[in-house]
């Protein structure tokens, strides 16, 4: 069977379904949380979920702070985007069953080396725009 996720607003504009039917859904939360890769996907560097070295961008390519600063300029390779400070999952339930234990981190490794010439020449155009603003 294939779901597909579609707002309550969006099924009532499209007349899928009546108010009556909405209101006997059983309605599910689903929880989404970043991956925290084991890697840097360019050098293969270990990033366990506590690294202050990992990077990501909005996409979650996951490179260390060595890469991002010196073979990838700030231009994230896959998008475009820059990078920023990957937060750490608390490794303790403080609240809520939010942590490491309960979602734990990847251990799919994303080893794809950056061909770093066409990466030089792909980031030269974009390098001077601030990533807020590509």
């Amino acid at each position: 069977m294939i779901y597909f996720a579609l707002t309550l607003r969006t099924l009532r504009r499209l007349h899928i379904v009546n108010q009556t039917a909405l209101n006997s859904m059983p309605l599910r939360k689903e929880k989404t949380m970043l991956e925290l890769r084991p890697s840097c996907e360019h050098c293969n560097k270990p990033l366990p979920p506590d690294s202050l070295e990992a990077r990501i961008c909005s996409y979650e390519c996951t490179f260390c702070a060595t890469c991002t600063d010196t073979v990838l300029g700030n231009v994230c390779p896959n998008c475009g985007g820059g990078f920023a400070p990957r937060p750490i999952r608390p490794a303790r339930n403080w609240k809520g069953e939010n942590y490491l234990g309960k979602d734990p981190a990847s251990a799919t490794v994303k080893h794809r080396p950056v061909d770093v010439a066409a990466h030089a020449k792909f980031a030269a155009g974009i390098r001077a725009i601030a990533p807020e603003k590509r």
